[in-house]
């Protein structure tokens, strides 16, 4: 919806307050529209824009393959502010050379994006505006490198011929471009964002060596006390410009048991930064860190990385390439150990004599950009201004980035994006485009951050439109889904109560529909949609995954309960209201006994959901990390059970998803779920939305 097919209402707003209504003369409306703003608490900050559409019913291009064609979205913009078309396991990288799950990336953080230079592209660092989730058909890409991205079909992503869609047409009124087999996507991969090491003893003790032998001064030696009398100075001191790496040597150091005190070393002086330093002159402290640095017999993996990331952070440079250099040869040659070790390719190069007393020789990394970015994850450095990209870096890399295969997976999942102020963000190692949800609200001259949540276009005539639409020759009376871009039931809807109207007409016209909302307040209309229900297909859904309390309080603590989410459902189909129930994510060894799954098929059940479609966990790198760790926390027992289920693999074994989906489709049967019942009879109830058939249903990322 662009502003020309916008036919401009000219009443003005009839509240008093000059701030509260009004028509504001500015460029972004070229004929005017009614503007409001609402002095309650739950439209602060928001600002209406009323306009009269030329057109509701919305046909849905068919490269996106949803399972209807046409929708109704009475509003632009959502006031729901949420704070979510990609997984949201895949990782961000961050502007901090750090990567972060895109569903727990937030507005303000800085990211990397890309701008373009003539006929290049370069990294850029770029601020988060927005930050939000919907529901989408999920689609897997694959590539070359076996990484694979799941998104929606109307996601974007930058290839060697520009940016493609992941799903399209190649004719016909909806065509626009999208992968293909002859596409290569553009950036540093997804191999090249390792997992972050462990924080364990060993790569404490690995960092606190490269640290200190690097850059630090310690040891003991006789002299005089005042007095003339002999003895012993005992002293460890350590002065850095980085506080960061300062900070964490300090750190490790008081959980070694061994404590230091701070001092300033040099003040600011010339446009120089203060250099602060920790100390302690206790012989107990320095005895304890000459054990803590010694070499292993037998350096551990852990080690190595530590090792790694705290010679760097000590004596390492981060220009074109990385480099560490040492006078000391043997502190350079457990540098090539551990990189060996560790699988990076590099160089030793020879000490340089010239202006130096004691010659400095180096370590090299070789492998440009993709091998830097996985060193930095790999071995985690403390300080953040040297393991950034720097900015105008071209995005050019040796990565295998071609796609092998698009498919979709048959199931709606929810997808998180952002918006940022670049338009784009690095997603799993390419360059991935912000998503089509918030990009219309740009249509409309706005930007998609925070004017997608503060500044809501009110399509006022949208009820009457869709009388009109709805009673035309060439209108064949087909499916109608709400709820697909922004959701109807939004905040706004409770002043503006479009939807009612929408459902009159609906019901009117006996025309069959859809809806999928996140609120509550769909149940306000429930007197409507039973009346619609009576005469054509009506349809809903929810999601939940079981209903074990105590799992839910540690593992989903953010969300409504499953009791909750199970409600509307309830209420839905209590009313004949045909909704249905993602069995989703199914977690192995802890929510997958029969008793657990017959507890949440049977609750289901309980609240007439019209079908159950059953989805078993599985862990994409980023979540795999983050969920051990949570099960290492809560349940220690099952890591060991979890290593074997899945091994190297995101998702679990085939054996154990059919064993899974044959269960609950066994309690689904048992349960009478998809039944007819008495009011169903009554009403004319059908399944306006089947689940989809499938042997083994795709598996769930933890979201």
């Amino acid at each position: 919806m662009r502003w020309d097919n916008l036919a401009i209402r000219e009443t003005f707003a009839s509240d008093a307050d000059t701030r509260g209504s009004g028509r504001i003369p500015l460029p972004l409306f070229q004929q005017g529209a009614v503007v409001r703003t609402f002095p309650t608490p739950e439209f602060r900050g928001i600002t209406f824009y009323e306009v009269s559409a030329k057109s509701i019913i919305n046909r849905v291009p068919t490269a996106s393959r949803m399972p209807f064609r046409w929708t109704i979205n009475p509003y632009r913009g959502c006031s729901h502010s949420c704070a979510y078309c990609l997984w949201g396991d895949a990782r961000i990288l961050m502007a901090d050379g750090r990567t972060k799950r895109l569903a727990d990336v937030r507005v303000g953080d800085h990211v990397y994006g890309t701008s373009r230079e003539g006929h290049d592209r370069r990294y850029v660092t770029t601020e988060v505006l927005a930050h939000w989730s919907t529901v989408k058909p999920a689609f897997r890409v694959t590539l070359e490198d076996e990484t694979q991205l799941v998104a929606s079909g109307d996601h974007r992503f930058l290839t060697n011929r520009g940016w493609k869609f992941v799903a399209g047409a190649a004719q016909g009124p909806d065509q626009r471009p999208f992968l293909t087999t002859e596409n290569e996507l553009l950036g540093i991969g997804a191999a090249a964002l390792a997992t972050a090491p462990p924080d364990s003893a060993d790569y404490r003790r690995g960092y606190l060596t490269g640290m200190i032998r690097g850059d630090a001064h310690v040891g003991s030696r006789d002299d005089k006390r005042a007095g003339g009398r002999p003895g012993a100075v005992h002293r460890f001191r350590l002065a850095l410009v980085d506080v960061e790496a300062l900070c964490r040597t300090r750190e490790y150091l008081s959980d070694m048991e061994t404590r230091t005190g701070e001092f300033l070393f040099q003040a600011a002086v010339a446009g120089t930064r203060e250099t602060p330093a920790v100390l302690t002159q206790t012989r107990a402290s320095v005895d304890s860190i000459w054990e803590i640095v010694r070499w292993p017999a037998h350096p551990t993996e852990e080690w190595a990385k530590g090792f790694l990331a705290g010679i760097f952070d000590a004596e390492g440079s981060h220009g074109e390439c990385i480099r560490i250099s040492n006078t000391d040869e043997e502190i350079l040659e457990r540098v090539a150990r551990s990189f060996g070790r560790l699988g990076f390719r590099f160089v030793v190069e020879p000490a340089r004599t010239k202006g130096r007393a004691r010659p400095a020789g180096s370590v090299r990394l070789l492998g440009g950009l993709r091998e830097r970015v996985r060193f930095f994850l790999t071995v985690d450095p403390a300080i953040t201004r040297k393991r950034r990209i720097h900015d105008g870096t071209a995005i050019t890399s040796d990565a295998r980035l071609g796609v092998v295969g698009v498919e979709p997976l048959g199931v709606d999942l929810p997808m998180y994006d952002i918006t940022t102020g670049t338009g784009d963000f690095i997603a799993e190692g390419v360059v991935s485009h912000n998503c089509f949800a918030r990009k219309t609200h740009t249509y409309l001259d706005l930007d998609s951050g925070e004017d997608f949540n503060s500044k809501i276009v009110v399509k006022v005539n949208a009820p009457e439109l869709l009388r009109t639409e709805l009673g035309r020759a060439s209108w064949a009376g087909e499916h109608i889904a709400m709820g697909t871009n922004v959701d109807p039931y939004q905040r706004a809807e409770g002043r503006y109560k479009l939807m009612r109207g929408i459902l009159e007409g609906l019901r009117d016209a006996a025309n069959p529909f859809s809806i999928l909302t996140k609120g509550s307040l769909i149940l306000r209309d429930l007197d409507l949609l039973e009346e619609c229900a009576d005469l054509t297909d009506v349809g809903a859904n929810v999601s939940v995954g079981f209903v074990d309390r105590d799992v839910w309080r540690t593992l989903e603590p953010g969300t409504p309960s499953p009791q909750k989410r199970l409600q509307v459902c309830r209420t839905l189909n209590d009313a004949g209201i045909g909704c249905g129930v993602l069995m989703a994510p199914i977690i192995p060894f802890l929510t997958d006994s029969p008793q657990q799954l017959a507890a949440t098929v049977r609750s289901i059940s309980d609240a007439g959901a019209r079908h159950v479609s059953p989805i078993v966990l599985h862990l994409r790198p980023g979540a795999r990390e983050w969920f051990l760790a949570w099960l290492a926390e809560h349940h220690p027992g099952l890591v060991p059970k979890y290593e074997r289920l899945y091994e190297s693999r995101a998702y679990a074994p085939t054996a154990y998803q059919n064993d899974i989906c044959g269960r609950v489709h066994d309690l689904a049967r048992r349960y009478g779920i998809g039944r007819l019942r008495p009011g169903d009879v009554r009403r004319g109830v059908r399944n306006v939305e089947q689940p989809r058939s499938a042997s083994v249903p795709e598996q769930l990322g933890l979201l």
